[in-house]
């Protein structure tokens, strides 16, 4: 009685471990699901304590705090020059788009967008530039990018909350000629100062010339007029000064 008993139990489990496996043979799981049931759910929570079932259920937990990120790209002006520009971005996905934003890119959203769009962008716009405008209107030029940018990241439900040009050269040969075009520039400087200094002292020159023929013809006006008279008055004006002069030594009263 007791064999039978234990032959019973053996042929339930064995059918037991038959159903089972045919059972597993028809099921999968979806690793990126948050429900093994109904896959990633639209609801988004936010901060504090919440229930989840077991086995079932797996949080994704996302940072929706604004992070910063540099790009560094290489690209080329509207006169063909290099240009090595790094793109300060602060980002921050948006709250309600976390579903999407997981499971159409994943949890590494950022690397995977930011570079990509980044380099498009900057391509994009700083080709409509040449490299003086590049320099001379960089803020215009950041407020572009910043622009396009921000409207681009929004496709992929990213907030830009700030973005900022913080480096920006150019390739070795334009270096040298700007540097060339300063030098030639401060010798041409120093050549029109001397210009005008010589301009200045010729001007100063003929004026004292002209100061001393007008004296020249002042006193000989005054000679013919005054005849005598003048001559005795510098010779007067001559005394007193040497006797002003001499009095002043101490040997000569």
């Amino acid at each position: 009685m007791a064999a039978k008993v234990f032959e019973s139990i053996g042929k339930f489990g064995l059918a037991l471990a038959v159903a089972g496996g045919v059972v597993n043979s028809a099921l999968y799981n979806v690793d990126a699901a948050t429900d093994r049931f109904r896959g990633v759910q639209d609801i988004v929570v936010g901060e504090g304590t919440h229930f989840l079932i077991p086995w079932v259920q797996k949080p994704i937990i996302f940072d929706c705090r604004s992070r910063p990120r540099k790009v560094p790209v290489i690209t080329g002006s509207k006169d063909l020059q290099n240009v090595n520009i790094t793109l300060r971005i602060l980002f921050r996905p948006v709250a309600s788009q976390l579903p999407r934003i997981y499971t159409s890119i994943g949890e590494d959203y950022d690397e995977r967008v930011l570079p990509s769009i980044t380099t498009e962008i900057l391509k994009s716009v700083v080709a409509r530039f040449d490299a003086g405008e590049l320099i001379t209107q960089r803020e215009l030029v950041s407020r572009q990018v910043s622009d396009d940018l921000t409207e681009r990241a929004a496709t992929f439900g990213l907030i830009l909350d700030d973005v900022s040009l913080t480096h920006l050269t150019f390739g070795k040969e334009f270096t040298e000629a700007v540097e060339a075009k300063q030098v030639a520039q401060q010798e041409a400087e120093r050549a029109r100062f001397v210009v005008e200094k010589a301009e200045q002292q010729k001007k100063a020159a003929i004026i004292s010339a002209e100061g001393d023929s007008k004296a020249a013809e002042l006193i000989a006006n005054s000679l013919a007029t005054a005849g005598d008279g003048l001559i005795e008055l510098r010779k007067l004006e001559a005394a007193e000064d040497i006797a002003y002069q001499l009095s002043r030594s101490r040997n000569i009263t």
